[in-house]
């Protein structure tokens, strides 16, 4: 269902670093080394033999330079540091379009606590000191060749990784940002932290993208899974570090005391006033992941056209031609074909600016597709068999790109007590919590074969989405057309009719005509399939004009094997915003925002079910006067929508936005949604500036609904990454239209 609530500002780190203490005032802190703190470190990490061993290591892996120390800090110390953190330390959960996690405030907060509130984290205190020393920072840039490092910026916080937690695809560069890294304290402590729990840290290559820049490939080459005391880190480059962590699949609500916890941050170049500072550069060569995401562009193709005279751009206030009705109604609910139906919704949308239709396709197309769809997760190891476990990269997708690989048969070798290899590390291995995994050799490489092959392939570049689109069909294979079109037996067929006919053709141009009182002008148009634990799209928006959005959800509904098979349960799954997977709709980017963010606000989750609902009655009386319109404010009241079938339809408040035949378009602004509270029960949500997210529109997945929104230049929408937990995966037809307005002749310009 749509729902609209209120924005934000960008989040800020946790006020609250440490639990039941004030802060006092900032003392100036710089780090500096005594044989306490060298003593902290684990024997003959710093010695100049380990440095060289690494320094060889660093240049040699791949995709991009990192080096992994095995162990760094002595073992007790770091049992008190854990302790510390779970005891004394605050965390929030944080969740935007690229990640979800819980997270303390910057341990830089440590300069504004007094002798008695240190007293409370002395190893902390001490670790951080020790990370930040002289001595730690030559350690780094001997490795690395990174440069002097600031020992008075420092830039590092605790991060708990708990059941749905993750990060997407990016390349850390903000700022002044040097070398970014992870010390690893999974816990249990004393138990070796599962690969199948995932919370693995993913390294991509990259490959040249159409502009020439380098990208990241959508599959990662490394993954290297959390070990207690494990230090891994990386010179931060634009457009080459390219990281991600997986999703971590247990420990929901810490009940069973596993967590992906970490300290991380980064070391800082330094500063003016310290030794080795350089003044900024103005100019890089290369693009940071966030900057790429403001450089997208929609590949837009024109609309067929005939030698006809009558053959002219379809006019908002023309009715559909035999001809349309009789092409679209293969494939759209004849409801919708209605002439009061279609002006009911174009009113609706004029004052909105957004529509959810239910029930949108033809009975008999929705009842072969839902169950077909369903099968083919089954099929394709993405169906509720997997148990919530992250799937292999190459489920659901042509196995034959070469970009897919496996290596989870090689022989894995091991670390030195130290952190270093006990052998030279290939050019082409992987590192894991036990050490690198060494390219199988092209002779004997057992390729990932699939049983039949897929109609789906990868789309990236992943610092700005990764999902399945469909493959081209073969030129080879022979011409086959099954009518009707419910009578194919691949869904995958049944979504390429919708992608390939109905989006593009003249006649749904038509349809779309009447119903946004707009002229579509180009379109683009794709169907997409979302897989749990692997998929998504990062907040991206068009910079400079309107574009018309229409998205048909095709996920199958959540069924419970104890009750009626044609019953649905809305506190379960995708309604519940349990599993992600949501069309989100947000305000432009505050560029003084806090850009670790990534372009992206916070947003709470909210109950998605709308309370106020219109059906369209049946065939003959749609119930198009059932709406109250006023088209002289953007503002409608309650939560109304459309349904053929009575289910729930929403629609919620907008303000104004100049649109066609001086009407008055609005994009989605809206009020808070409620929410559960702890027990369950429905609340309002409290609205407090200081808590209201940035979230103009949030849409759930469902089945058969069809979403039209017009989306205002600067305005950021994503699909929220779909978690492992979900049971199959997030399907839809997503097509994107310029738009123009139609001027009556003799209207002034």
């Amino acid at each position: 269902m749509a729902r609209t609530h209120s924005r934000p500002s960008s989040p800020e780190p946790s006020a609250s670093l440490i639990k039941r203490i004030k802060i006092s005032h900032p003392t100036l802190h710089v780090a500096t080394a005594t044989n306490e703190t060298l003593a902290a470190f684990a024997s003959e990490v710093l010695e100049s033999s380990n440095v060289a061993k690494l320094h060889k290591f660093y240049l040699e892996s791949q995709p991009f330079h990192y080096a992994l120390v095995g162990k760094l800090f002595q073992d007790d110390l770091l049992k008190r540091v854990k302790d510390e953190c779970l005891g004394e330390l605050s965390f929030t959960e944080k969740e935007t379009d690229i990640y979800k996690v819980n997270q303390t405030g910057d341990l830089a907060s440590l300069n504004y606590l007094d002798s008695s509130q240190l007293s409370l984290l002395p190893n902390l205190l001490k670790l951080r000191d020790a990370l930040y020393s002289p001595e730690f920072r030559a350690f780094l840039q001997s490795v690395t060749g990174c440069g002097p490092l600031s020992g008075f910026k420092q830039d590092m916080s605790v991060n708990s990784y708990t059941k749905g937690c993750h990060l997407l695809n990016h390349d850390d560069v903000i700022g002044t940002r040097r070398v970014s890294y992870i010390l690893y304290m999974p816990l249990p402590n004393y138990q070796l932290w599962q690969r199948d729990w995932g919370g693995a840290l993913e390294l991509y290559p990259t490959k040249p993208g159409p502009d020439g820049l380098p990208e990241p490939e959508c599959v990662p080459s490394k993954s290297v899974a959390p070990s207690w005391n494990q230090f891994i880190f990386f010179e931060v480059q634009p457009g080459r570090s390219f990281h991600s962590v997986e999703e971590v699949v247990v420990g929901s609500g810490g009940e069973d005391g596993r967590e992906r916890l970490s300290i991380s941050g980064w070391f800082h170049a330094a500063q003016e006033g310290e030794e080795g500072y350089e003044a900024p550069v103005d100019e890089i060569e290369l693009k940071s992941s966030r900057e790429q995401l403001t450089n997208t562009q929609t590949a837009f193709k024109s609309y067929q056209s005939s030698e006809s005279p009558t053959d002219r751009p379809p006019l908002p206030d023309v009715e559909l031609s035999e001809e349309d009705i009789t092409f679209l109604s293969e494939f759209i609910n004849p409801a919708y074909l209605q002439t009061r139906t279609m002006q009911s919704l174009a009113s609706r949308f004029v004052e909105e600016s957004s529509l959810e239709l239910h029930s949108f396709l033809t009975n008999s197309i929705a009842e072969a597709l839902e169950p077909r769809l369903r099968d083919l997760d089954a099929h394709d190891g993405l169906g509720p068999d997997r148990n919530g476990k992250v799937p292999p990269h190459c489920s659901g997708v042509d196995a034959k790109n070469p970009d897919i690989v496996s290596a989870d048969d090689a022989t894995w070798s091991h670390f030195a007590t130290n952190g270093t290899p006990t052998t030279p590390l290939p050019l082409g291995g992987t590192l894991s919590v036990n050490g690198i995994i060494p390219p199988v050799p092209a002779a004997s490489a057992t390729p990932v074969v699939p049983n039949p092959p897929s109609a789906w392939t990868l789309k990236g570049p992943p610092h700005k989405w990764r999902y399945c689109t469909l493959l081209p069909p073969s030129a080879s294979a022979p011409a086959v057309s099954i009518t009707p079109i419910s009578a194919h037996p691949n869904p995958s067929e049944i979504l390429r009719k919708l992608q390939d006919e109905l989006f593009p053709s003249q006649a749904f141009r038509a349809w779309l005509a009447i119903v946004s009182r707009l002229l579509p002008i180009r379109h683009f148009v794709e169907a997409r399939r979302f897989r749990p634990g692997l998929d998504y799209t990062l907040a991206t928006s068009e910079e400079k004009e309107a574009r018309l959005d229409v998205v048909l959800g095709l996920t199958p509904e959540v069924k419970d094997d104890e009750s009626d098979e044609h019953e649905t349960h809305a506190q379960r799954g995708w309604r519940a915003a349990e599993w992600g997977g949501w069309e989100c709709y947000m305000a432009p980017h505050n560029e003084e925002d806090d850009p670790a963010v990534y372009r992206a606000g916070t947003y709470k989750k909210s109950d998605v079910l709308g309370h106020n609902t219109t059906k369209v009655a049946d065939h003959d009386s749609n119930g198009a006067n059932d709406h109250s319109v006023n088209g002289t404010n953007g503002h409608s009241n309650g939560t109304n929508g459309h349904s053929v079938d009575g289910t729930n339809g929403v629609n919620d408040k907008a303000n104004g936005h100049p649109g066609s035949n001086g009407s008055k378009h609005s994009s989605p602004i809206g009020s808070p949604a409620p929410v559960a509270n702890e027990e369950g029960e429905e609340a309002a949500m409290e609205v407090d500036e200081a808590e209201e997210d940035s979230t103009l529109l949030t849409v759930q997945p469902g089945f058969n609904r069809l979403l039209l929104v017009l989306r205002d230049e600067r305005v950021m929408r994503f699909v929220k990454y779909v978690s492992a937990a979900a049971e199959g995966s997030r399907w839809d037809v997503c097509a994107e239209y310029e738009v123009g307005v139609v001027q009556e002749e003799g209207d002034d310009e």
